[in-house]
């Protein structure tokens, strides 16, 4: 199946799904991952009309992007993998929204980025919503503290962002994400991947992150941001 093809099967299922759960299709926003996939991969997605990807890495994303934008300079860029705070400066330069904000150290570190270059990112803060200590995310009893301090910091908070348990029903834990979102009176859910992603429209995701079914396997092993 070639790339056009498989981005319109995706973009289908979503509308599929966003109609059962009686919302617009143009509320969910596509993000086509393509960490670990080169620019002869991106490319066709870009003709096809896919503007939203995702870069788990600082460093790839640097490599791969500045010349697909001299191209495509209307892609919106998000960082969706954890982010070391010794890459914000590079992040906020980089990137157009962050996905993984889960302590205060990165707030801290992303906001001095966000003020010395005079540029404010739209940023997800990530919950553990599995409390799985092998995952990134802040815990969900810290989480009103740490929107505390991403709003001190004046991080543009959209919303909250999470990655379910592998092997089980993932629907319980977006809709915990969505009711502790509701909570905190944010409106953006990044949630759901190549196999959840209806699951997570129907139950109020804005923002869905998919890989594998629109790309295929992966090519490298992943590393932290």
């Amino acid at each position: 199946m070639h790339a056009d093809d498989r981005l319109a099967a995706i973009t289908t299922r979503i509308a599929h799904a966003a109609k059962l759960a009686r919302r617009r299709a143009s509320d969910v926003t596509l993000i086509a991952v393509s960490k670990t996939h080169g620019a002869e991969a991106i490319v066709p997605l870009l003709e096809a009309g896919q503007r939203h990807f995702g870069e788990n890495r600082v460093q790839e994303a640097a490599a791969k992007w500045p010349a697909l934008r001299e191209q495509f300079p209307d892609v919106t860029l998000h960082l969706i993998g954890q982010l070391q705070s010794n890459k914000a400066a590079d992040a906020v330069a980089l990137a157009d929204v962050i996905h993984a904000v889960d302590r205060p150290s990165l707030v801290g570190a992303l906001g001095r980025a966000m003020d010395a270059q005079d540029r404010r990112l739209p940023c997800f803060v990530q919950v553990n919503i599995g409390e799985e200590p092998q995952k990134g995310g802040c815990a969900i009893d810290d989480l009103p503290a740490l929107l505390a301090e991403a709003r001190q910091a004046d991080l543009p908070v959209a919303g909250l962002m999470c990655i379910p348990p592998v092997g089980v029903d993932a629907a319980p834990y977006f809709a915990l994400l969505a009711k502790l979102a509701r909570e905190e009176g944010l409106t953006g859910l990044s949630m759901g991947m190549s196999d959840d992603f209806e699951t997570a429209v129907m139950i109020g995701a804005t923002h869905v992150r998919i890989g594998s079914a629109l790309f295929g396997a992966r090519t490298q092993p992943e590393a932290a941001a």
